[in-house]
């Protein structure tokens, strides 16, 4: 044992563990924590003797699940869109709203006019939301740049907030989010001159952990995306993609066809797509806030989902138009309200699936040799997680093994 042996007990145990049900759950449990990482986890009178000399902290009977993984965001961004708001509470889709010049475009400008510093000082708030909750893991996007150089400074704020605070980002790069107004019409062009160069130079100063695409009627066709994801692995970087939200392009069929670590939004996904996700190992990443803000009434294919065992995640897409959320935990209610999860699955989509959908294999579970993020809570059971709206019964955020301020 090392001087930083931690050893935590008096406490109830959602493990989140592969193939356990009812959340792996261990009553009266203890975890031992070493080097930041666990060690030993288990009931705590099975406690190995090599432990029983070192000092305890008692957790007092309180809920432990692994820190939670926010595995979709786009919390770096200029400006907002309160009044695109205001224009669909009046009736305007979402397309219609974007064919307008709104939607993703009418966020260029701000983000671009926006310096790196502002750019980190606008996200710390939402980034601060996301930790009051128990997250220790944040995938940030670009995308909202639209030109070399703003997406290469989205990318720097993402890395930059992960020195602000006590928490671990992975970022997207984002290039096909979206045609900027200089390229109307001209979608070919602009993937040629600005998304691959800005892909390639984001590489190169190692600034994506993976490479994401929007594929949809107002975005980019699946041939375009297609040329991104090629580039992508000639860099050997993973892939995910916005699909299947607003219509059924195949999107989730080819980016399952690249080996994608997710397809996200899902909500016109059909049976092919499902099990090509299947074979593939690709998540499904549903998002719930963007559903409700959009006041959408297509629901992800879960049943089928299911019966193919993919895998699936959930996560706020914290974003200034679609999904102005930074509750987590109010996505977990929302997945179970709107979407008839359960609140297992959510927990494991937060968790386990998050983590996965990421390509994160060191953390989501409470388990020896993986990341020692927890959170500790003032709860009596895991469902509770889902069960309230807007509260917050976080007691600590613990992150490899080190408690953080909330």
């Amino acid at each position: 044992m090392t001087d930083d042996t931690l050893i935590f007990t008096d406490l109830s145990a959602a493990t989140m563990a592969e193939g356990d049900v009812a959340y792996g759950l261990i009553e009266d449990a203890a975890i031992a924590v070493q080097d930041g990482a666990i060690s030993w986890v288990g009931p705590q009178a099975h406690l190995p003797a090599t432990y029983h000399a070192l000092p305890r902290t008692s957790l007092n009977g309180r809920l432990v699940t692994p820190g939670l993984v926010d595995c979709h965001t786009h919390i770096v961004h200029g400006g907002n869109r309160a009044t695109e708001f205001e224009m669909r509470l009046k009736g305007a889709s979402y397309e219609e709203v974007a064919r307008a010049g709104g939607g993703i475009v009418s966020t260029v400008s701000a983000t671009r006019s926006a310096s790196q510093a502002d750019m980190v000082a606008s996200a710390l708030p939402r980034l601060d939301a996301l930790l009051a909750e128990g997250v220790s893991v944040v995938e940030i996007k670009s995308g909202y740049g639209l030109d070399i150089e703003t997406e290469l400074r989205m990318l720097r704020a993402a890395r930059a907030l992960a020195t602000e605070r006590n928490v671990r980002v992975v970022t997207s790069f984002l290039g096909a989010h979206a045609v900027p107004a200089e390229y109307a019409g001209q979608a070919e062009a602009y993937i040629d001159t600005v998304c691959i160069p800005a892909l390639r130079a984001a590489h190169a100063e190692g600034l994506v952990d993976a490479v994401d695409g929007f594929c949809e009627g107002i975005a980019f066709t699946p041939s375009q995306i297609a040329r991104v994801f090629d580039v992508a692995q000639t860099l050997d970087l993973p892939v995910k993609l916005h699909t299947e939200q607003l219509s059924n392009l195949g999107g989730a069929k080819l980016a399952a066809s690249y080996g994608a670590l997710s397809a996200d939004h899902i909500e016109y996904l059909d049976d092919a797509g499902v099990a090509a996700m299947a074979k593939a190992g690709t998540v499904a990443v549903v998002l719930p806030g963007a559903f409700y803000t959009l006041r959408e009434t297509q629901v992800p294919p879960l049943d089928a989902l299911r019966t193919h065992q993919v895998p699936i995640a959930l996560a706020t897409d914290c974003n200034p138009g679609s999904s102005p959320l930074t509750s987590l935990l109010l996505s977990m209610n929302m997945a179970c309200t709107l979407f008839r999860m359960t609140p297992e699955e959510a927990l494991a989509g937060v968790t386990r699936n998050a983590a996965r959908a990421l390509g994160l294999r060191d953390c989501g579970t409470i388990a020896p040799d993986t990341r020692a993020d927890l959170a500790v809570w003032d709860v009596n059971h895991p469902a509770e997680l889902s069960y309230r709206i807007g509260f917050n019964p976080l007691f600590s955020r613990i992150v490899k093994g080190v408690p953080c301020p909330r």
